[in-house]
């Protein structure tokens, strides 16, 4: 584009365009004013300060320790008696927030959010958003957490279109790229003029889809989903990016490797196993895009994996050998390696079945935590174990093909089943094996018998699901159907 062309391009935007002033949020809704010099006495009369619109999941204290001020303080303020009073959708006046006044709201924050991106959509400054849910660190600002904001009142819109500037690109030329005020665009983004943008910055406008964008992700990541945020203990993590086809997605959640496979309507799929044992908290989810010139975009963000809720089984008492690392571990390092592979093909189809013949009694569960020969409390059961005694069928969950079919000295009789894209199920302590390494199985098809070989203090079928190398809870792919 040469000198003259965009020369005439800025005469015709000059022209038509004017640049009018953009006040941010009306001075009605929440706002930041100076604080007094003194802090005067909260009377339960003679109270002033935002409303505070109850979330589902809130309880008074929490909210009392949301906004920092005493929960006495906060009932008076409110004329409430029982602290267990309270509906989500009532209204609570906020006392003590000097200087902040208008309606507030929780609202979740979706994995791509920033601080940068929700003050930018939102129309909110930064210092506002930091004061307000006395953030000190961008850090906590994670995926599933909740961000108190200021609620639009009448026709207050949120910018519902993202601008991505290329490499080499000026505001200018993104903004006849999308039809855009180039000068609008700059103020609504608190840059300092047109001239301020970086590449790879992630801009706000209003003008565009009406679909509500709120995303601090580069411009490869069109659209970002985490399915059943928070994830839990052992559960499955699934992340579903939409994305140019061209492409190609890695990453990793906590310190495992994501490996993405096509879905549907042009979107890629990553499933991963979160880890039992995995203690409660922010971890980080790190999303990688390379583009077809061989460039790179990425971004991460902590994500939160909040606890299983896995009780204690009773001590079991077994033979001292099944409990020698120098047995138990290159036992779990085969299988494991063998659980770590991730063919291209995906052979599954629709929700697992169950493959005991009494689907519906359980004699143990995934994630209990277990003693081994009165052991602390360090060890947790991998699979789902069902009710029933020696020769009853096993039959394979869903389609695959057989990986493994033999003795182990902790398992007993054991088959492993790929299914693809990283999902296997293995079937321990069986009396007696069906199949073979190489067979192809269908969903149904019997593959073995219930037994009781290996560490087991009784015969039972015991019943293991691995995402991604890491065993996650059997009941999940039982009762939700996964891409």
């Amino acid at each position: 584009m040469n000198k003259t062309f965009l020369s005439i391009l800025l005469f015709l935007l000059l022209a038509l365009v004017s640049t009018p002033v953009f006040a941010q949020r009306a001075a009605t809704q929440a706002t930041v004013t100076p604080p007094p010099q003194e802090t005067p006495s909260i009377q339960s009369t003679q109270v002033s300060g935002p409303t505070y619109i109850v979330a589902s999941g809130d309880t008074l204290t929490l909210i009392a320790n949301r906004f920092g001020v005493k929960l006495e303080d906060l009932m008076s303020a409110n004329g409430i008696t029982d602290a267990n009073q309270i509906n989500v959708g009532q209204s609570l006046l906020i006392p003590g927030l000097e200087g902040i006044s208008g309606v507030l709201e929780t609202e979740i924050i979706s994995y791509g959010e920033t601080l940068r991106s929700v003050s930018r959509q939102q129309q909110v400054s930064e210092v506002f958003l930091r004061r307000l849910n006395k953030i000190t660190s961008p850090a906590e600002l994670y995926a599933g957490v909740g961000l108190v904001l200021p609620k639009p009142e009448g026709n207050q819109k949120l910018l519902n279109s993202r601008f991505g500037l290329d490499e080499g690109e000026s505001l200018l030329e993104l903004s006849i790229r999308h039809g855009t005020n180039p000068w609008k665009l700059s103020q609504q983004n608190s840059l300092k003029g047109t001239w301020d943008g970086i590449s790879g910055d992630v801009l706000f406008g209003d003008t565009g889809t009406n679909e509500v964008v709120a995303s601090g992700m580069p411009p490869a990541f069109q659209e970002v989903v985490l399915r059943d945020t928070p994830f839990k203990q052992g559960g499955t993590a699934e992340i579903t990016v939409k994305t140019d086809p061209a492409i190609q997605l890695g990453g990793f959640l906590v310190d495992k490797p994501l490996k993405f496979f096509p879905g549907e309507n042009g979107t890629q799929v990553a499933l991963q196993g979160v880890n039992a044992m995995l203690a409660p908290g922010p971890y980080p989810l790190q999303l990688t895009a390379t583009l077809p010139d061989g460039s790179t975009q990425s971004f991460v963000q902590n994500v939160l994996v909040r606890s299983g809720f896995y009780p204690k089984d009773p001590v079991l008492i077994v033979d001292p050998s099944f409990i020698d690392p120098a047995v138990t571990e290159p036992e779990s390092e085969q299988v494991a390696a063998i659980a770590s592979n991730a063919s291209q093909d995906k052979l599954w189809n629709g929700v697992f079945a169950s493959p005991a013949a009494f689907p519906d009694c359980f004699t143990s569960r995934f994630g209990n935590r277990r003693s081994y020969n009165n052991s602390d409390y360090i060890y947790y059961h991998t699979g789902l174990d069902f009710c029933g005694g020696e020769g009853l069928p096993i039959t394979a969950p869903a389609d695959g093909v057989v990986v493994f079919a033999g003795p182990l000295t902790v398992r007993g009789n054991a088959t492993i089943i790929d299914h693809g894209h990283g999902i296997f199920s293995g079937f321990w302590h069986q009396s007696n094996i069906n199949v073979a390494e190489g067979e192809k199985v269908k969903k149904g098809q019997q593959i073995g018998l219930v037994g009781g070989t290996g560490r087991v203090t009784g015969a039972h079928q015991h019943f293991e699901i691995w995402v991604n190398g890491v065993q996650v809870d059997p009941m999940d792919w039982l009762t939700n159907l996964y891409p």
